[in-house]
């Protein structure tokens, strides 16, 4: 089972990886947090790297953001 800490570093990078792929299609964070939809904070938490988005959400977001899942978790 990985430590916390290696879990807590999976976030932050899974957090990059959101941000740098809505940056890349030109997307604020108000477009896609509007299109999965979500709150404001909990979309800026898990960008982040401070929240545990469920598979659902990690789908929404992709999906928001026009990317393949992996590509956000990979």
């Amino acid at each position: 089972m990985p430590a916390d800490d290696d879990l807590t570093s999976e976030m932050a990078r899974i957090g990059h990886r959101i941000r740098e792929a809505r940056e890349h299609h030109n997307l604020t964070q108000e477009q896609v947090f509007l299109a999965v939809p979500m709150n404001r904070a909990h979309y800026q938490d898990i960008e982040a790297g401070r929240a545990n988005p469920t598979l659902r959400t990690l789908l929404r977001i992709a999906r928001a953001i026009g990317v393949p899942l992996r590509d956000l978790v990979g």
